[in-house]
């Protein structure tokens, strides 16, 4: 392992190659400013790695820098790409999909793309403006394109932007091609990056797609004679400065819903994200000031989507009348829940559908399809698993949801990446059902515990930045792997799994095999009470998550709701205390 005198040395060497005429003077700036302080801390993160471009595409801060978001490391990615799609496709004009969110920069770094993509001989479909993610994924599919770049952090901090690269089904890649196009990416020299485009191959797309992806929205509607029924639902929406600010209110009024607000200081476009510290649907902080509108208007629920307009949060009103945000998998689990119930009195099932969630979702899911005849999936965490379960069963099985607890669902197969607004949609139609049956969402919910179960989930993040930070993690995860835990919060560990070598040990010491299409950095612990603890580290983010699930089988009502929770929290609590967080 190189000593802290050799990394300032490496560092500084790569650091010196970006003062060539390759780079712009603010680059060049910027990174001489790096090697004069004496201070190297910003210059080792800047340097000390490549930004990695990984399954998903890319993430990081943006600045100068190998190890940072720029034109640069955009511009060898996305040459990289477009020579691994010039292979895939050799008897065809390849066509690609660009479109970009509200961040600082992303508008420069979508154009950027465009024009290397069609420098290399490939048609550009470039949005004429910012556009959520799940009409980007829409629009590939829409246009049969070979692959698209949307340029997102998704629900990052300000300081950083993105780059995810979609296949021609509309979801990001997978095997074979994400490490295929790796591996293009990871020849790509500055020098080889042809950044003059041509104009004739890119073709602005806008208005058009706007309208045909809210159609296409329309086929999550399940019951629309409900929403006639309730179509005054008091609803206000808040797009977190982002890319749901048009879409959403337009796909509510689609549906039939007209009594929308939005909170007007968050439907300004602003990639500082000016009224949220972080503009992540699971800190309750980002929806302060939708719950302040909605105590105002007297709402019947306050809906945000994140900038990019992937993913929602909810808050609805809980039995004393107060706020309460649902979470990630409270909302995933009642999608799942109306779907099956209302399709099933619909006669809308046929018997070949299929639900999917994701390892670390609540497993409540799994009891509500098994109880329901329906069949259900298990994947990795992120959508590109999801979609690629769409993607297998297609012709064969019915798609009709899937989600994740990290405030992501998608209820139909024309998008396959999360979808806010459809699922925004879709979470109306639900309120406007309950009220129709006398209830609010909170009512449905402990309605849905009482029958299959009532859990409590908690996501533990551990945040460690920088060089020293991922260090710290792989070594997390070592310990872990070395010495797994034997007892979590008191309980009794029953079963450990490793999805990196794919073999789950049961308590006998039998080890049996995990049926899943890849391996991944993931570990999970299953207690003798039904406690589940899963670990992985972000791929997006400089953290580590611990996702943990507490059963309690003494719940009977929603009055047991609060007092289940707070025995819950506890052995949450002693969950942290077990794993030394």
């Amino acid at each position: 392992m190189e000593n802290n005198a050799q990394l300032i040395a490496k560092c500084e060497a790569l650091a010196k190659e970006w003062l060539s005429p390759a780079f712009d003077e603010e680059t060049r700036n910027a990174v001489q400013a790096m090697l004069d302080n004496p201070d190297k801390t910003e210059l080792i993160d800047a340097f000390y790695q490549n930004l990695e471009f990984g399954t998903g595409g890319l993430r990081g801060i943006m600045g100068a820098g190998t190890n940072r978001m720029n034109k640069y490391i955009v511009g060898m990615a996305t040459q990289g790409f477009a020579n691994y799609i010039n292979k895939a496709f050799p008897d065809i004009q390849p066509a690609v999909v660009v479109g970009h969110d509200c961040r600082n920069n992303g508008r420069l770094f979508a154009e950027s793309v465009a024009d290397i993509f069609s420098a290399n001989g490939i048609k550009v479909y470039l949005f004429e403006s910012l556009r959520p993610t799940p009409e980007i994924s829409f629009a590939i599919r829409q246009l049969g394109c070979q692959a698209g770049v949307n340029v997102t952090a998704s629900h990052n901090p300000k300081e950083y932007n993105g780059y995810k690269a979609y296949w021609d089904d509309g979801a990001q890649v997978l095997a074979p091609h994400d490490k295929g196009i790796i591996d293009e990416v990871n020849k790509v020299k500055i020098g080889d990056v042809k950044f003059e485009g041509n104009k004739d191959l890119i073709i602005p797309i806008g208005g058009e797609m706007d309208w045909d992806y809210i159609q296409a929205v329309k086929e999550a509607m399940v019951d629309q004679d409900v929403i006639l029924r309730q179509k005054d639902l008091n609803i206000v929406y808040s797009p977190m400065h982002g890319t749901g600010r048009v879409i959403v209110p337009m796909a509510l009024r689609s549906w039939g819903f007209q009594n929308i607000h939005v909170v007007p200081e968050q439907m300004v476009i602003d990639g500082n994200f000016p009224t949220v510290v972080s503009p992540n649907p699971e800190n309750a902080e980002a929806m302060t000031l939708g719950m302040k509108l909605g105590t105002k208007l007297n709402a019947d629920l306050v809906i945000a989507s994140d900038p990019v307009a992937d993913r929602l949060a909810i808050v609805c009103r809980n039995a004393k009348g107060e706020w309460e945000i649902l979470n990630g998998n409270q909302t995933c689990m009642m999608f799942c829940w109306y779907i099956i119930a209302n399709k099933k009195k619909l006669g809308q099932l046929k018997g070949n559908e299929f639900l999917v969630k994701t390892i670390v979702t609540t497993e409540v899911i799994a009891e509500i399809a098994k109880k329901n005849q329906v069949e259900y999936m298990d994947c990795y965490t992120g959508f590109k698993w999801i979609a690629n379960e769409i993607r297998v069963n297609e012709g064969k099985k019915k798609y009709i949801g899937g989600g994740e607890e990290s405030f992501g669902f998608l209820p139909f197969d024309k998008v396959r990446d999360k979808d806010s607004p459809a699922s925004i949609c879709l979470i109306c139609e639900i309120a406007a059902w309950a009220r129709d049956n006398g209830m609010t969402l909170y009512d449905l919910l402990m309605n849905i515990y009482k029958e299959y179960g009532f859990s409590r989930e908690l996501t533990i993040n551990v945040v460690r930045p920088g060089k020293t930070g991922a260090d710290e993690i792989k070594q997390m995860m070592t310990d872990f792997r070395q010495n797994p835990p034997q007892e979590l919060g008191g309980s009794k560990v029953v079963l450990w799994k490793d999805y990196k070598t794919l073999e789950a040990k049961n308590a006998d010491g039998s080890v049996t095999k995990l049926n899943m299409p890849d391996t991944s950095n993931v570990l999970q612990w299953f207690c003798d009470d039904g406690t589940k603890v899963s670990v992985r580290p972000s791929g997006t983010e400089p953290k580590i998550k611990f996702y943990t699930e507490v059963k309690d089988p003494s719940f009977k009502d929603a009055a047991d709701y609060e007092a289940c929770s707070k025995k819950a929290e506890q052995k949450i609590e002693a969950l942290k205390k077990s794993l030394k967080l």
